[in-house]
């Protein structure tokens, strides 16, 4: 008798310890858009205030996030940024995009079927009135234009720069080796964010370009280019200067509104910073940054 109530004990342990593995592997990912409306997130246009959502550019249709213009007559440098209210250190996030029709009048031509996702942003409420761009990692989203290649998932460098294989690239923008999606047709796209240590492009399943080390520097967009042709304030350029050659470890995601419409969907992120405690109620095997700060554990 004793043996079978060992036996059957063993058993409740070893089926505990396998529901406890399974939970801990099991991956939390956050939808950051609800699909019904834009809270939870902050529109930032140059040249005006923050959260004016001027001309319904940044709206929601059918589940979708949607950056449109059909009640622009002209683009008028109207930049446009909608950041989400969380920063964020080491993550992954993942989302659909797909590009509409043609481009607004008045947008600058290297817009056209142009976009973005910025990662490690500087929030929506630090930006100068007039300022086109967050000081950020930009995952360039670009669509094809039925003339050859033309990759998407590339990077540019508003206000920041990286490394490849060791190498400081100086460069803007640099291009990755997706394929060339031409059309209206929606893409999957994924970032994988590791503080500042790395960064991978993901288009359909593909890592199609990783750079390291990213730092706040290079001008805005070179040494030629500086703080005051992105329309920074004197005081916004002159932080931004001071902090050049720095880690640029965290920060906050922002879509991009410049002249093409575009449509978003099922955006969500994976927190990869939080307890790692094997003890704690929400320990989570896939964490790679430790925030013991955030475990639980039973009363």
């Amino acid at each position: 008798m004793k043996k079978t109530v060992y036996i059957v004990l063993f058993l409740c342990l070893a089926v505990s310890a396998a529901v406890a593995q399974k939970a801990s592997d099991k991956q939390e990912w956050v939808k950051i858009f609800n699909g019904k409306d834009l809270s939870g997130w902050d529109i930032k246009i140059a040249g005006l205030p923050l959260n004016d959502n001027y001309k319904k550019t940044f709206r929601v249709e059918n589940g979708m996030m949607r950056v449109m213009y059909d009640q622009y007559k002209t683009f008028d440098f109207k930049y446009g940024h909608i950041y989400y209210k969380k920063p964020y250190s080491h993550y992954r996030v993942r989302f659909a995009y797909r590009f509409l029709g043609k481009q607004t009048p008045g947008g600058d031509s290297w817009n056209v079927r142009n976009s973005g996702i910025m990662l490690h942003s500087q929030s929506a409420e630090s930006l100068s009135i007039n300022q086109t761009f967050p000081v950020s990692l930009e995952m360039q989203l670009l669509g094809g234009l039925g003339e050859g290649p033309r990759h998407t998932g590339n990077l540019c460098t508003p206000g920041t720069q990286v490394f490849i294989s060791d190498k400081l690239r100086p460069e803007h923008c640099t291009d990755s080796d997706s394929k060339t999606y031409d059309g209206d047709r929606w893409v999957m796209a994924e970032a994988i964010v590791l503080g500042d240590s790395i960064v991978h492009h993901i288009i359909e399943g593909d890592t199609v370009l990783t750079y390291e080390h990213p730092q706040v520097g290079g001008g805005f967009v070179s040494k030629d280019n500086d703080w005051e042709s992105g329309r920074f304030s004197a005081g916004s350029a002159n932080h931004w200067k001071s902090l050049a050659n720095t880690p640029l470890g965290q920060g906050y995601i922002a879509l991009q509104a410049e002249s093409h419409a575009i449509d978003f969907k099922d955006i969500e992120v994976l927190d990869l910073k939080g307890c790692t405690d094997p003890k704690a109620l929400n320990y989570k095997s896939y964490y790679v940054k430790s925030d013991n700060t955030r475990c639980r554990y039973k009363k």
